[in-house]
C-alpha cells in the first residue's frame, strides 16, 4: 500500500510538473511574440475584418465566402494599393467556432495570406493577448505600440488645441456610449459593459495607425445590418474623423436577416 501511495504521489508531481512547463512556455511564447516594429508593417496593404463576435448564428464558412468575394472585386477595382501583399489583421479574438474569430481566419485561406495581430496591453487588460488565436499570425503588436505613433499626429482640424488623434477617438467613443447607454434605458437593457470602451479603441485605432503605416487599408464587416449596441458599431468613429475614407470600405452586400434582440443577451 505505501508502495501504491509513493507511485500515486510520483504521478502527481509530474503532472504537476508540466502543468508549470505548459503554463510557463505559453507565457513565454506570449512574451516573445511581441517582436514587430511597426514599420514592418509598411509593406503590406492590411484588411481589417470587422463583425459580431461568437454569437453570430450563420455557418462561418458561409459568411467568409461572401466576405471574401467582396474583398477580391474591392481590391481589383482598387488595385489594392500598388499590389501590396495583402495581411489581414485579427485584434486578439479568442478562437470560436461562430463569429469574427471563425471567419477570419477562413478569409485569409481563401486569400491565401498571412495575418497580423493586434493585442491590448497586459496592464489593460490581463487576458485579452493570452486569449487570442496566434495561428498563422506572423506579426504581432501592442496596443501602446499603435497609440504612441498617433499620439504625435494631431487632427488637421485641431491643431490649436494641441489633442491628438487618439485624444479625438476617446473623445467620440466616450459621447457614443453615452448616446447608446441612454438608448438602453430608454429599452429597459442595461449600460453597455465596461469593456466596450477598450475594445472600440482597440478597434479604431487599429484601423488609424494601419493606414497611416501602410498608407492605405481595407475594411470589410462580416455583416450589413449590425446592432447599434455592438463594438462594430464604433466604426462610425474612424470615419467621422477621416481616418477611414467611405472608398476603403467593403459592404457585406447581403441583409441577412438578424433578430439582435434575440442572438446577443449582452
Amino acid at each position: 500500500q505505501t508502495r501504491t501511495s509513493e507511485v500515486f504521489n510520483n504521478e502527481i508531481l509530474v503532472n504537476v510538473f508540466y502543468c508549470i512547463i505548459s503554463v510557463s512556455t505559453l507565457n513565454m511564447q506570449i512574451r516573445n511574440s511581441v517582436v514587430a516594429p511597426l514599420a514592418s508593417l509598411a509593406r503590406f496593404h492590411p484588411i481589417v475584418i470587422e463583425g459580431m463576435g461568437y454569437y453570430d448564428p450563420r455557418d462561418p464558412v458561409v459568411v467568409a465566402r461572401q466576405v471574401t468575394s467582396q474583398l477580391q472585386q474591392h481590391l481589383v477595382e482598387t488595385q489594392n494599393n500598388n499590389n501590396k501583399s495583402l495581411l489581414v489583421i485579427t485584434q486578439g479574438d479568442p478562437k470560436r467556432e461562430r463569429g469574427i474569430s471563425a471567419i477570419t481566419p477562413l478569409v485569409a485561406r481563401e486569400l491565401n495570406v498571412r495575418r497580423g495581430l493586434v493585442c491590448l496591453d497586459e496592464e489593460l487588460n490581463s487576458y485579452h493577448s493570452r486569449n487570442a488565436d496566434r495561428n498563422d499570425v506572423i506579426l504581432e503588436f501592442r496596443y501602446s505600440q499603435l497609440t504612441q505613433m498617433l499620439e504625435e499626429q494631431e487632427h488637421p482640424s485641431d491643431k490649436s488645441s494641441n489633442k491628438s488623434i487618439v485624444t479625438h477617438m476617446e473623445e467620440k467613443v466616450d459621447s457614443l456610449i453615452r448616446y447608446k447607454n441612454k438608448q438602453r434605458e430608454e429599452r429597459g437593457m442595461a449600460p453597455l459593459k465596461d469593456y466596450f470602451k477598450e475594445f472600440a479603441l482597440l478597434q479604431e485605432v487599429t484601423k488609424a495607425a494601419m493606414r497611416k503605416i501602410c498608407g492605405d487599408l481595407t475594411v470589410v464587416h462580416t455583416a450589413d445590418n449590425i446592432s447599434d449596441f455592438s463594438v462594430t458599431s464604433f466604426y462610425t468613429v474612424g470615419l467621422e474623423l477621416g481616418l477611414v475614407e467611405k472608398e476603403q470600405m467593403v459592404p457585406y452586400g447581403i441583409m441577412d436577416k438578424l433578430d439582435f434582440d434575440q442572438i446577443d443577451k449582452r
